[in-house]
């Protein structure tokens, strides 16, 4: 194929994106000529002289690498879901560069000083609502990653942040070739017992498609969990349990050393801008502000939950038998503790749960709630024969945006569930262009001729990631920068999380939970035995996530390799008080937890967002339930107060308009019985 520069699908910005033509060999030469032209947009702004107003100054920095974000966006994204060695090394090579032009512009001295030069215009002492938070936000995120240092410092972030980048990259690399390095494959039928069929026949049908006889198992989710939480054979559990918890921790993808310089260039990096530690770098711009004020949450959650988290591990290893529980042994025991006390088996679910009606009863949700249509559009190029392409309309037919959905696990896609924007809509002509996105997940596949039969949690799984992509596709926001999830990562889970409380309603179940053969909705006892088991070792659950935010923060804020000793052992005697069983020695959880790892930022000093974003949806979900779960005007509220404003305002404020007051810890605490 031609890698004429003039026919390289990734120098302009389309809609509609050619997946189809887009090859390993354009990421290059792409990257390279709209660095060029971004840095020509650079240099002619940075020299610029004359009255400065909104348009030439705040607005010409926002559209200046447009072109680069989305190019790289793309590749990104390719690289998630249909990666293969010769996009891998292109997407590698790419990194440094764009890491160092996007951290060179807020290092750029002609910039920084047309912005000071704009900021002391009378156009800007008068600007209010979103512009006005604009340059405030531009203003501090200059200051922040580094306006003001000298020539000497600069290059120090530059070079930390490149460094960053390619680490990251890294890490997220060895995570995924380690989870892909390792299969099981059982020839004798008896060593499956207790294994439901749904997991026998995917494991059988993985087998058929490597060639090999029997059934064959992986570390993806779909395969990994129903292992460890249905199978008798407590050996293979445990094979599979200390090689999934230590994932890259070993061997040519040891993630260790990645993991030491990654801690060590953040801390570098928060030291080089004047700030007591990374959390406090990354929170300043987020609701908590400080990581001393985010630790002091978790702390608060942790003290209210303790006491039952105790409760319940006596209660299980009473019901086991058991004087000392081992890591294999938890979920296996929950879920037959589970089956006790409720007689209730999540497979029973599954029949109700086919991922076509789950996603059509979602549309259906969301129609009624925000008075929006999504409607299936054939013929769009993507990146996978089983992705699928989506409009969504307002109720007077305008196009508010399009995205892709891509719910199966493949070995050239990572692991985990993901939205994320390619397209963001601004005004244009007197009206919003459309938004794209996307979303992702590694769901359990369809197994010959059968649906895809989903677990609860995976129904679960595609409402909150549809919840992200509703708070990016209904943003009305006119500054792209501040649109839809761009906002503080503390904030961004409120509208994905939120969205769980769907799944868990009668009213809402009955429109899309119906049996793949009979058409029958969920028994009613089997309801009744679902919502009774919710709140089932509900205080493990919260203090596996408390864990997973104490841990982040504490490597953040206080770990010193000179002091603390290994980081992988310093997180497991951490982890230890938060867990259910003994940690085993070579526990290296940490080396595979890519939400922390894979980018130079990413939930970095974040984790602790999803409990404080729980918070916020369990107590915003009382309005819905006080006026009933559908009511449009709450629905229409939701829609206009939170998903279309983005970042436009304090998000704080946003929370106030739509609830009318702060939020209140409690609504969590009562939904998980913990009061």
């Amino acid at each position: 194929m031609s890698t004429n520069i003039a026919e390289n699908p990734l120098l302009k910005i389309q809609f509609r994106i050619p997946f189809d033509q887009i090859r390993a060999e354009h990421v290059e030469p792409a990257i390279e000529e709209l660095l060029k032209e971004a840095r020509e947009k650079q240099k002619a702004l940075a020299e610029s002289q004359g009255p400065r107003t909104f348009e030439n100054t705040l607005l010409a920095l926002e559209d200046l690498a447009e072109k680069l974000e989305y190019a790289m966006k793309v590749v990104g994204h390719l690289e998630s879901v249909a990666t293969y060695p010769e996009l891998r090394a292109a997407h590698n090579a790419v990194q440094a560069p764009v890491s160092a032009f996007n951290t060179g512009l807020v290092l750029d001295p002609g910039l920084w000083r047309v912005i000071k030069e704009y900021a002391a215009t009378p156009e800007a002492q008068q600007l209010t609502g979103t512009r006005k938070r604009l340059l405030t936000k531009t203003v501090d995120a200059f200051r922040r990653h580094g306006a003001d240092l000298d020539e000497t410092g600069k290059a120090k972030l530059s070079e930390i942040d490149v460094q960053l980048a390619q680490i990251t990259t890294k890490f997220s690399e060895n995570v995924l070739d380690a989870t892909n390095a390792f299969e099981l494959v059982i020839t004798d039928e008896a060593k499956l017992a207790g294994l439901p069929p749904s997991a026998v026949n995917a494991a059988r049908e993985s087998a058929k498609a490597k060639g090999v006889e029997g059934w064959r198992f992986t570390l993806q989710g779909p395969s990994f969990s129903p292992m460890m939480t249905y199978l008798d054979d407590r050996a293979t559990r445990e094979q599979l349990y200390r090689v999934y918890m230590g994932r890259a921790a070993s061997g040519t993808l040891d993630n260790r050393e990645n993991l030491r310089r990654i801690l060590e260039l953040r801390r570098a990096k928060a030291d080089l801008l004047g700030y007591p530690n990374f959390a406090d770098l990354v929170l300043e711009d987020r609701m908590a502000h400080r990581g001393e004020k985010a630790r002091t949450f978790l702390e608060e959650l942790k003290a209210k939950t303790a006491h039952r988290f105790e409760q319940e591990n006596e209660e299980l290893k009473a019901f086991a038998n058991m004087p000392d529980l081992e890591g294999w042994d938890v979920a296996y025991y929950a879920e037959k503790q589970r089956q006790a006390l409720y007689d209730f088996d999540e497979e029973a679910l599954r029949p109700y749960f086919p991922v076509n009606r789950v996603v059509a009863g979602m549309f259906d949700i969301v129609n009624r709630l925000y008075g929006i249509r999504v409607v299936e559009e054939s013929g769009v190029p993507a990146w996978d024969p089983q992705t699928k392409y989506y409009s969504i309309l307002d109720a007077d037919g305008t196009k508010l945006g399009s995205f892709y959905a891509d719910w199966f696990p493949r070995e050239n896609k990572r692991g985990g569930a993901w939205m994320d924007s390619l397209l963001t809509g601004h005004p244009k002509d007197g009206q919003f262009e459309p938004h794209l996105g996307l979303i992702c997940g590694n769901l359990t596949p369809p197994i010959g001729d059968q649906p895809a039969l989903l677990t609860h949690r995976e129904v679960e799984t595609i409402f909150h990631e549809f919840g992200h992509l509703l708070h990016h596709s209904l943003s009305r926001v006119e500054v792209r920068s501040l649109a839809g999830t761009n906002v503080p990562w503390d904030f961004v889970e409120l509208p994905s999380q939120i969205m769980e409380n769907w799944c868990w309603e009668r009213e809402a179940l009955d429109m899309f939970a119906r049996h793949y053969q009979t058409g029958e909705p969920i028994p009613e006892d089997l309801f009744q035995k679902m919502k009774r088991a919710k709140t089932f070792r509900s205080a493990n659950g919260q203090m596996r996530q408390l864990g997973f935010g104490v841990l982040d923060l504490s490597l953040h804020m206080e770990y010193d390799s000179q002091k603390d000793g290994d980081v992988v052992e310093y997180c497991r005697r951490l982890q230890q008080e938060y867990a259910p069983a003994k940690l085993p020695e070579g526990y290296a959880m940490i080396c595979g937890f890519t939400h922390l790892f894979s980018s130079p930022v990413g939930y970095g000093a974040g984790y602790y967002s999803y409990k404080w974003a729980e918070v916020l949806d369990a107590d915003a979900f009382t309005r819905f339930r006080a006026t009933g779960i559908f009511n449009r005007e709450t629905g229409m509220s939701f829609r206009e107060n939170i998903l279309a404003k983005g970042d436009s305002e304090d998000p704080a404020e946003l929370y106030r308009h739509f609830m009318g007051r702060d939020p209140q810890v409690n609504a969590l605490l009562e939904r998980l019985a913990l009061v």
